[in-house]
């Protein structure tokens, strides 16, 4: 069970990423958001504009966010308040990002009538995803934002 008190004031580090809310949030960002990557990919790139986006928006986070999760599973971080700012910023950062990549993938999506049904099974599913991830990245916001608050 994910521990709220441990967040308050305190950021964690080594296994401690896995029980501590919103650290516990790391590995299904990184999931959805490789769904998203690999379903884009998956697809073909009409028109390249808006699904540039996405794909950029996609691979940036899942890299940002690995790396995060390693800053912080190493203890690079030493408990300051410095940190807990940056996640916050970061990942306010990261749910508007996927945001507006997902406003254009849904737009993308909806545009598309003559694909085949395959295609636009994997098309609807980015889309989700990519609005799931969304709101990982948004619900790490909020609890990223208590946490900076209480240093």
């Amino acid at each position: 069970m994910a521990s709220t008190s441990a967040t308050m004031g305190h950021l964690p580090s080594g296994m401690g990423i896995c029980t501590t809310i919103p650290d516990i949030f790391y590995l299904p960002e990184l999931i959805f958001g490789g769904l998203v990557w690999i379903l884009v990919a998956c697809t073909m790139v009409i028109p390249a504009n808006p699904l540039g986006w996405v794909m950029f928006v996609s691979v940036f986070c899942f890299v940002m966010t690995f790396i995060w999760m390693c800053i912080f599973a190493c203890g690079v971080h030493h408990n300051s308040g410095g940190w807990a700012t940056a996640d916050f910023v970061y990942h306010g950062l990261a749910a508007f990002f996927y945001l507006s990549a997902s406003v254009a993938l849904a737009k993308v999506v909806i545009d598309k009538n003559d694909e085949s049904l395959k295609i636009i099974r994997l098309d609807i599913s980015a889309v989700v995803f990519s609005y799931l991830a969304t709101l990982l990245y948004f619900i790490h916001t909020i609890f990223s934002a208590w946490r900076w608050k209480s240093f």
